[in-house]
């Protein structure tokens, strides 16, 4: 799953945040028949053209992570045209409902954040001659 926003803020405060996202540790669950193998993952930061930033993790974090990134008091009114011009072109979906009210303890108080949407990934079978030859995962 990937989570796409445009932050806002002093460039510490920004990094800051980015540092702890990417510092954050996912359970990402594979499957095979009626086995269920869980390991850890980092999430991770990309760099997208005119300050957008993509959070990269697995889907079952994505309640947690559209409520810790939901948008905040924006002082840089970006004109809607422009946002929805980059929500075609980074072909994105609109951001679900959240349906809980927990959250990630990620530093971002003087930090706007513009949430844009979101992009799915596909699912994978694990090659043979893996690790995990055969499982089932998202493809992150």
């Amino acid at each position: 799953m990937h989570f796409v926003f445009m932050p806002y803020g002093k460039r510490s405060e920004v990094e800051l945040l980015l540092r702890d996202m990417e510092a954050q540790k996912f359970a990402y669950i594979m499957k095979k028949d009626d086995i269920t193998k869980t390991i850890y993952v980092q999430g991770a930061i990309r760099t997208l053209p005119f300050g957008v930033y993509e959070y990269i993790f697995p889907k079952e974090n994505l309640d947690l992570v559209c409520n810790t990134l939901k948008e905040t008091d924006n002082p840089y009114r970006v004109p809607g045209i422009a946002l929805m011009a980059l929500k075609k072109m980074l072909r994105l979906k609109k951001i679900p409902e959240s349906k809980s009210d927990k959250y990630y303890l990620w530093i971002h108080d003087n930090v706007a954040i513009i949430p844009l949407g979101i992009r799915e990934d596909s699912e994978l079978i694990e090659p043979e001659g893996t690790l995990y030859a055969g499982f089932t995962h998202e493809a992150l």
